[in-house]
């Protein structure tokens, strides 16, 4: 395994940011760590990565203990952290060359060249980082998370900034990093998680509330989405009277979204609730579940 955490509890005063966390994630493994603000990711990967040590519990990656041997585990990290730390007054190729001095790595220029073209970076290569777009400092990071070639890659919201076609290159790479690295990202783009990720890791509140596949997931799921549009206005209250209806959300003019228990058939419920009081159903659709539905299903407060 390339990171193994094990009853790992974290505590800023009285605060308990992580509760007893425990998982793993194999060699040349993608996995998203999701989770809303505050739930304890970004504390997680603070200690994976030797800058906080845990409370309680233990973790290693490759191997290595994240207390006792911080050097080794460094070693075998590449990190991107939320808040870029990047010196703004360096060219981008000084300061991959910089980076990559530090590592001690072997023709380092070599190296810096590669990294400058997998991240897609060759436009910007002489440019000061602070005169370069929110999107370009990600890649930077990115560039020189991966630049001493480390076997585990840690990031978190890698693709912050970017815009849709550089948002899809990343993914690429990313993906392309997974067969030959294990990769940790936490994002909030649930489309991204989908696209590249082989299992999902969310933790809420300090505390792991699921670790499976996003297919798993989305079919284990207890609840179902129905979008309903009625030729007329309907009112809230009525349609959280119906058997198996949970809540109901308006979407827009008479369109609602109903989440129901999956073991109802609501369909019939809503059916006869518009015959009983002359109601006309224009569209009904049973919605596949979205990871974005069981996302807030597992983090609603």
């Amino acid at each position: 395994m390339s990171i193994q955490v094990n009853n790992v509890t974290k505590l800023y005063g009285t605060q308990k940011a992580l509760n007893n966390v425990s998982f793993e994630i194999g060699t040349n493994e993608i996995v998203g760590f999701l989770g809303p603000n505050g739930a304890g990711k970004s504390t997680m990967m603070k200690i994976l990565t030797c800058y906080i040590p845990a409370t309680e519990g233990t973790s290693k990656v490759c191997g290595f203990n994240t207390n006792d041997e911080t050097v080794e585990v460094r070693k075998q990290i590449g990190y991107l952290p939320e808040h870029n730390p990047l010196y703004l007054d360096m060219y981008v190729k000084e300061f991959l060359e910089f980076v990559g001095g530090l590592y001690q790595i072997k023709n380092s220029k070599a190296r810096v060249k590669e990294m400058i073209e997998a991240t897609g970076l060759q436009v910007e290569q002489n440019k000061k980082i602070g005169a370069l777009s929110k999107g370009y400092r990600q890649r930077v990071g990115l560039a020189q998370a991966m630049i001493h070639d480390p076997k585990v890659l840690i990031m978190d919201e890698p693709t912050t900034g970017l815009d849709p076609n550089q948002l899809e290159e990343i993914r690429e790479l990313i993906k392309k990093l997974g067969k030959q690295k294990t990769v940790m990202l936490s994002t909030h783009i649930m489309q991204e998680v989908e696209a590249v990720c082989d299992r999902v890791i969310i933790i809420n509140n300090g505390t792991i509330v699921a670790n499976d596949t996003t297919q798993t997931l989305q079919q284990n799921t207890t609840k179902q989405i129905i979008t309903v549009e009625f030729d007329k206005p309907v009112k809230r209250h009525d349609l959280l009277t119906l058997k198996g209806v949970e809540d109901a959300i308006l979407a827009e003019n008479n369109t609602w979204k109903i989440i129901a228990d999956l073991e109802q058939d609501t369909r019939k419920e809503l059916f006869n609730y518009a015959v009983k009081n002359n109601i006309g159903i224009l569209t009904l659709n049973k919605e596949e579940q979205k990871l974005e539905d069981v996302f807030k299903q597992l983090t609603k407060k």
